[in-house]
């Protein structure tokens, strides 16, 4: 790798998280795990007189393991509610604190809790969004996430076609106004592929002698077409998730009959999509504003 795009990354990662994080309005939980809880952001932009603001549901990144957890994407949350719209900011439950067999990252992911949590946030979310954000329209409800976030989000929105014996397939879609995922890890076998995350995709489906047995349960492109209106958004530099991540969803989509946004940002990398200071972050937000008004 070229000297000047790992250092272009790392200073993006750097700006990124240099924003101290911000504590929400609320947080209710959704469970009895300490990572089973959701943060509220109300609304601080300007609105019309009674008028209820969209509600965006963020699921954060971090290759699903544990160091990274919801609060990295705080600023990202709170930059929302600036704009005007009401924020629920999901944590779950990630990898162990342990290296993965092999290697010196933590392990991505557990299965099925990972999932597990994420189905039950959203199924309890309504309520909770009646009692902590009064001022949300909860009919006009879009769902982002970022990298590991992203794939969430995509997930989430594909639990009514996800195979009939899996314990989150719902009876029917949810009720979305639509996905906005950010460099997300779209495609499981590309992703490994690429060896993104240093395997990150086959370690939260347990290892390489699950991944091709669980592969239908959780890889988004193979949970297609979905009906629910999505949007990728995508840094032409991203060399966490490689911009072919992407594509090989969206290619997906249009063989099933779908069409898929497909948000491509030049000389942009994989950290400016969730940064307040960076342009692309506007990018991200007008692109929920397009599907949240």
């Amino acid at each position: 790798m070229p000297d000047d795009v790992a250092a272009r990354a790392a200073a993006e990662e750097e700006s990124a998280f240099s924003h101290p994080a911000v504590d929400p309005d609320s947080t209710a939980a959704y469970g009895d795990h300490p990572d089973q809880v959701i943060d509220f952001y109300a609304p601080r932009g300007e609105r019309m007189p009674g008028e209820a603001a969209p509600l965006v549901v963020v699921l954060h990144g971090g290759a699903w393991r544990a160091p990274y957890d919801r609060r990295h994407i705080t600023p990202f949350a709170d930059f929302l509610a600036r704009r005007g719209f009401a924020v629920a900011n999901v944590e779950y439950r990630r990898g162990a604190a342990l290296p993965a067999q092999g290697g010196t990252s933590p392990v991505a992911g557990r299965w099925p809790d990972t999932f597990d949590d994420v189905a039950a946030a959203l199924d309890a979310l309504p309520a909770l969004v009646r009692e902590a954000l009064p001022q949300a329209d909860p009919r006009r409800t879009v769902v982002t996430g970022h990298s590991a976030g992203g794939h969430l989000a995509l997930w989430v929105a594909a639990r009514h076609v996800l195979p009939k014996d899996a314990p989150w397939r719902t009876p029917a879609p949810a009720a979305l106004r639509g996905v906005v995922a950010l460099a997300p890890i779209a495609d499981f076998t590309v992703a490994e592929k690429l060896a993104v995350c240093d395997g990150a995709a086959a370690q939260l489906l347990g290892g390489a002698a699950k991944f091709a047995e669980r592969l239908p349960y959780a890889d988004p492109s193979l949970l297609l077409p979905t009906g629910i209106a999505t949007t990728l958004v995508q840094g032409r530099a991203d060399i966490v998730v490689p911009q072919a991540v992407a594509e090989s969803y969206a290619d997906a989509a249009a063989k099933s009959g779908e069409v898929v946004g497909l948000t491509l940002l030049e000389d942009v990398g994989h950290f400016p999509l969730i940064d307040p200071a960076a342009d692309a972050c506007a990018v991200v937000a007008e692109e929920i504003a397009q599907l949240a008004w």
